[in-house]
């Protein structure tokens, strides 16, 4: 009986919030590369929680699979990899572009990736390397990179709403301090870019040059119609930025636009 009520007093359609499940899927989130070994402490400052509610958390993790102890730490347990293919080959986003992006990176030796937005970060999905330039830096699928620096994170920036854009560029700030005025003058260029030429562009790290797009899987894809995938072109060179873009950029619109139409035809 309590439940029914409690059930008739929330509003129709919007279920209440576990607060528990929340607090368990803030201290997986809190496992990253580099950081595979967290004991309760760690994932305390990590997340906020109290050490108490972190070790019950993690308890329950550990009964369920999600994580393993060792050294009186934790990682993250096999499962959650299954999960993570569970997904990746339900994406029908990634099914349709894998095969075009594989094509395009071995027919111009560059490096095509496929992300998606997490809170104020991207996530790769796909990327497929193929620069003939050997660059320090590997990209692999699951790999975060910051929104704020990258094409792929502008990108898709400039399809959300101001609001929701605005409570990014509050992240953000905090996060980079005396530099967020001049990169917030960059992010609001390569929002510009994406209005006239439907692509940006951005250099965050010594000599790589990085297109992007965003891609509409749906006429209104995510909130408010915000693009939830972004496709983007990469080289390791010393070439300039502008003739990157010059030879790049035809290149990664008809990519976009070739897998928004086999997207929009459906199922063969």
């Amino acid at each position: 009986m309590t439940r029914i009520t409690h059930a008739i007093d929330e509003k129709p359609g919007i279920s209440p919030v576990n607060r528990s499940l929340e607090r368990g899927i803030e201290l997986l989130r809190a496992f990253r590369a580099g950081s595979e070994l967290l004991g309760n402490a760690e994932l305390a400052e990590r997340t906020g929680l109290a050490r108490s509610t972190v070790s019950r958390l993690t308890q329950t993790l550990v009964g369920s699979g999600m994580l393993q102890i060792e050294h009186r730490a934790y990682r993250l347990a096999p499962a959650v990899l299954g999960l993570a293919h569970a997904m990746r080959s339900g994406s029908t986003v990634l099914a349709v572009a894998a095969s075009k992006m594989r094509a395009l990176a071995e027919a111009n030796r560059i490096n095509v990736g496929l992300a998606a937005p997490d809170r104020d970060e991207m996530v790769y999905l796909e990327s497929i390397r193929y620069n003939r330039r050997v660059s320090l830096r590997s990209v692999v699928s699951g790999q975060r990179v910051p929104m704020e620096l990258t094409s792929l994170g502008r990108a898709h920036l400039a399809t959300l709403p101001d609001e929701q854009r605005d409570r990014l560029y509050s992240v953000f700030k905090q996060r980079r301090g005396k530099q967020w005025p001049a990169l917030r003058d960059e992010i609001e260029r390569a929002i510009v870019m994406v209005g006239r030429h439907g692509f940006c562009a951005a250099s965050w790290q010594p000599e790589v040059v990085a297109l992007a797009a965003p891609v509409r899987a749906n006429k209104s894809d995510g909130p408010d119609g915000a693009a939830h995938y972004v496709l983007n072109l990469s080289v390791s060179t010393s070439e300039s930025m502008a003739s990157v873009v010059r030879d790049l950029s035809p290149a990664l619109l008809a990519l976009v636009r070739d897998v928004e139409r086999t997207i929009a035809r459906g199922p063969v």
